[in-house]
């Protein structure tokens, strides 16, 4: 397992009380688990940002950078495509990869949850793992540049965790910050030149994608429950 992934998955997630009292093993973990030295340091800044003040101003900073508009989501193919008309076929090639190595997620949230897809690359085999962080690096680097340029202490510090990311790849955040636009139809003429490959053996024209993905996140709930039960 690769635990780097998962104490980046940890930050990226929702404040909330269970994060903050795992602050310190995360904290503590930064200097023991290989990461960069700058890329400790950055992260050890985000985890005291994230254990000081009161709580409800954290999920507030929280949700103003991540929830209220496209251009800062913590979906992966939001930056692709500006929203689910276009993102079935990768959807479904990232739902595969999932399911090949055998991770069931506990949640409700889309495959492209960048905690979620963190959370994955830290119990799947290295080769897939390296596979798919390659081909997420594009997008994360578009969504470090967008962080850097909000120019707020919480952009900054949330900016390092997708610079600890790319860096897993052997990358180095390349973009610059650019206007940000939450039109859905601007982003995709952004990006129509960049196809959306996620997964081994992705064929972005599998017919009906969108059904496909709701099939197989009914079938992922329903192993989870069967799990549970």
């Amino acid at each position: 397992m690769n635990r780097r992934f998962r104490i980046l998955s940890a930050l990226l997630h929702y404040p909330d009380e269970a994060l903050r009292g795992a602050l310190p093993e995360i904290t503590a973990a930064l200097g023991t688990e290989g990461f960069a030295p700058r890329h400790a340091a950055a992260l050890a800044r985000l985890c005291r940002r994230l254990g000081m003040g009161d709580l409800l101003d954290r999920q507030e900073a929280y949700s103003a950078l991540f929830d209220r508009g496209r251009s800062c989501s913590l979906h992966l193919f939001e930056h692709v495509h500006g929203d689910a008309r276009n993102r079935g076929p990768a959807m479904v090639a990232l739902i595969e990869a999932y399911q090949s190595a055998g991770y069931v997620p506990d949640t409700n949230e889309l495959p492209d949850y960048l905690p979620l897809f963190l959370e994955f690359l830290a119990i799947a085999p290295p080769a897939l793992a390296c596979e798919l962080l390659g081909q997420a690096l594009p997008i994360l680097d578009r969504l470090h540049a967008r962080l850097a340029g909000r120019g707020t202490a919480d952009a900054r510090a949330y900016a390092a965790v997708i610079a600890a990311a790319m860096a897993e790849a052997g990358a180095t955040p390349q973009a610059k910050a650019d206007p940000e636009d939450d039109d859905p139809e601007q982003m995709d003429r952004e990006w129509e030149d960049v196809p959306v490959t996620f997964g081994p053996g992705n064929d972005p024209d599998r017919e009906s994608a969108r059904a496909r993905v709701a099939a197989m996140i009914k079938r992922l709930r329903a192993t989870r429950a069967a799990a549970k039960g």
